[in-house]
């Protein structure tokens, strides 16, 4: 454990094996009388280069990624490997090597002059040498980097933070000098972990969780279960509800509806044999929803194409049995495929409304049988004539399909681009924000409430008009999708999403894509599920980050599978409020280096969360100032994943964090 200032911080786990796991030799060959060493060479070409990441396509020997002669501002070269941002592999050295040497830049077949990466060298987790950016059409740029006493190295090219569209990157004549045994690459990065729950389970007594802060439209249906932890059965009271609202006492269900727009304070209890409690709960009847970002479930990175009626039934049963209602978890939610698919006509009734396929025999029935348990219902479709699956979209029916969502009874909306690009007739911020803009004018004239999320990639800067036209956005590329390199996929589509923390707010929240722990599907073969590679800290950090950026939190690994650590994981009502908490601010980032992240996020009653991210491959001590939060006196500082109080925090915050794990802290001014 670690002592600082006045009070003791424990590591998220205990320090893991530092070990890496090296593979068997690959043999050198002449001598590196070019590089003035005595030494064997080898080419990084000659490597196995199946260990090596990129973020589009396979890395290339002796070719650029789109398999064409590796050439760089206007120079050919006959050897190398040409690979794609993000790109990441590491070498195994005995510490006799030598030399590393290449040239590197932007392949010249990117043809685009927005192409531009970063190449890093590292050793020993350690940085050696740095490119700087390389932009498309550069010469090459020399690397030379001593290895002496070096064991392991890693060669990394980054999309330079704009991005990797066409980034399309070549270690030139890249080679090895060694004296000893040669260099090989390293298939495993990861050392093995224990899944350490660390958050205790909840009280035996009422304690009511979920969001403070609840938006509706005047007349729309009121829908609300009371997330609530605690030994059943439970009792619940409400007072001061706004006319047209009733509370079921023994479900804790409130539904009705609200004639006339306001905000209106309320009061909720609970007590079981154990005990009570109460909290006050703000109800605005107006024309914003979503005033916290939603939470719940949705069936595609588990069920993909699979998806039936049946399972959607079941995943509202799970939500309940599991616990995961209690915390605020509320939506379920349909992806893609519930409807009928290319060539499988009709595809629509005499009147124009969209068929379900034979999978999903009574949606109303399957809306009412989700809202009987107090959850919400919510479906997919697009706005192009097919969505991303093939099946059919919304496209010149949009007036008769959202009429249609409502009628069945659904609350929730992803509208996701897929097939649009086809028929949107141009490219410029107009054609983007178009069949959003019409959807949405559609779904204000029904006569409910669905919350509705725009799913298009980020493109045409929708964090600068999403918020106007629905509730949350996508800003980046299908996480699922998101190849790892130095760091699994989550920590680039977070950083990529953590840049736009000014543009959050009640009611409008950034998407950076669903919870992918647990149990969870093949994205690239649409494959049945499997445990998640991800290891327990990184687990623990990807909930942190979620909850920092108060991104939706949408859990998409399979609900009947959910084991003691993923559930724990999920349901931290401390780690949940950040995300919930009614102030709606999106946390902004204090610091970013090739090793730390730190953000902090400031929270309704004066209180900041902190989240600092260790993101080097061993455990490290990382602090932030009483300065840097802009505090001007002390503070008490509180472990939210294990829900512990840690003392008073009187000049620096200072804590041991493992490989990949995080410190989530609660820091409260004290005056």
């Amino acid at each position: 454990m670690t002592t600082t200032n006045r009070f003791t911080v424990f590591p998220l786990q205990a320090r893991p094996n530092l070990g890496r796991l090296w593979l068997g030799a690959v043999a050198g060959t002449v001598l590196g009388a070019a590089l003035g060493v005595h030494a064997a060479t080898v080419r990084l070409d000659e490597l196995d280069l199946t260990a090596m990441t990129a973020g589009w396509g396979k890395p290339q020997p002796n070719l650029s990624i789109t398999q064409k002669p590796l050439a760089l501002g206007g120079v050919k070269f006959e050897h190398g490997v040409g690979t794609h941002a993000e790109s990441d592999v590491m070498i195994s050295l005995d510490g006799k090597a030598k030399w590393f040497t290449a040239k590197v830049g932007v392949d010249d077949h990117a043809s685009n002059a927005v192409a531009s990466v970063e190449f890093i060298v590292s050793g020993d987790d350690r940085e050696l040498w740095r490119s700087g950016v390389c932009h498309w059409g550069e010469p090459p740029r020399e690397c030379r980097v001593k290895l002496t006493g070096v064991k392991s190295l890693e060669l990394e090219v980054t999309d330079a933070d704009d991005g990797n569209k066409n980034d399309h990157a070549d270690w030139a004549d890249a080679a090895f000098a060694f004296a000893g045994a040669p260099p090989q690459t390293v298939k495993t990065l990861a050392p093995a972990e224990a899944a350490v729950i660390l958050t205790p389970p909840a009280p035996r007594e009422p304690r009511l969780n979920g969001p403070k802060v609840y938006g509706v439209r005047p007349g729309s249906p009121f829908l609300y279960r009371l997330p609530c932890t605690g030994a059943r059965p439970l009792l619940f009271r409400a007072d001061d509800l706004p006319e047209g609202l009733t509370l079921d006492y023994t479900s804790g269900i409130i539904t009705g509806k609200v004639a006339t727009a306001g905000t209106y304070r309320a009061t909720l209890f609970a007590r079981n044999a154990f005990g009570s409690t109460r909290r006050e709960f703000r109800i605005v009847v107006g024309n914003q929803l979503a005033l916290t970002p939603p939470m719940g479930w949705n069936s595609w990175y588990i069920h993909y194409n699979r998806v039936t009626e049946a399972t959607m039934r079941d995943a509202a049963d799970q939500m309940i049995a599991s616990g995961m209602a209690d915390f605020g978890y509320q939506y379920v939610n349909i992806d893609d495929c519930w409807m009928k698919q290319k060539g499988d006509v009709p595809y629509r009734d005499t009147n124009g409304a969209v068929l379900p396929n034979w999978n999903f025999p009574d949606m109303p029935g399957l809306a009412a049988y989700i809202h009987a348990k107090g959850l919400k219902a919510g479906l997919y479709t697009s706005p192009g004539p097919w969505t991303c699956g093939g099946y059919v979209g919304a496209y010149q029916h949009e007036a008769t399909d959202a009429r249609e969502f409502a009628d069945w009874g659904f609350d929730f909306l992803k509208y996701d681009w897929c097939s649009y690009g086809q028929v949107a007739g141009g490219s410029d911020l107009a054609h983007l924000q178009r069949p959003y803009q019409l959807m949405a004018g559609e779904l204000q004239k029904q006569k409910r409430d669905l919350v509705f999320n725009l799913c298009q990639y980020g493109m045409g800067d929708v964090w600068n008009w999403g918020g106007e036209v629905g509730n949350s956005w996508r800003t980046t590329g299908d996480l699922g999708l998101a190849r790892d390199s130095r760091l699994p996929g989550f920590y680039h589509i977070g950083f990529s999403n953590a840049r736009h923390w000014a543009n959050a707010r009640p009611g409008a929240w950034n998407d950076p894509d669903y919870l992918l722990v647990g149990w969870v599907g093949d994205a690239h073969g649409m494959g049945q599920g499997r445990p998640t590679t991800l290891t327990p800290n990184e687990q623990y950090s990807y909930l942190s980050l979620w909850s920092l950026m108060a991104a939706p939190l949408i859990f998409s690994g399979d609900l009947a599978r959910l084991d003691a650590f993923t559930l724990n994981l999920l349901c931290n009502a401390e780690v949940i409020a950040v995300d919930q908490d009614p102030l709606g601010r999106q946390g902004k980032i204090l610091r970013q280096t090739r090793d730390e992240f730190v953000l902090v996020k400031p929270l309704e009653d004066g209180a900041l969360a902190v989240g600092l991210f260790n993101l080097a491959a061993h455990p490290r001590t990382m602090t932030v100032t009483e300065d840097e939060l802009g505090l001007s006196g002390p503070a008490r500082v509180r472990d939210l994943w294990r829900q512990k109080e840690l003392g008073a925090l009187a000049r620096t915050l200072a804590v041991e964090v493992p490989r990949h794990g995080v410190a989530l802290m609660r820091v409260q001014p004290l005056k």
